[in-house]
């Protein structure tokens, strides 16, 4: 190897060595400073229309005529 190819060999990985460097990533871990809100507001109505189906169900049954 001659002088020049080891001048550039050094210079592109002193260079490569500074990007590296400078894109060092940085985790931090904190506590949030606002508490965390779950919102709840949830609407269940599955029970309500079984309920209305099966007696709707149970209604038509005793009432074979009506259709």
């Amino acid at each position: 190897m001659n002088k020049r190819t080891i001048s550039t060999l050094a210079l592109v990985s002193m260079t490569a060595g500074l990007l590296m460097a400078g894109c060092s990533p940085t985790i931090r871990v904190e506590a949030p400073d606002k508490p965390i809100v779950i919102n709840m507001n949830i609407k269940i109505d599955h029970e309500i229309r079984i309920k209305v189906d099966r007696e709707l169900d149970s209604l038509l049954d005793n009432k074979k005529g009506l259709f």
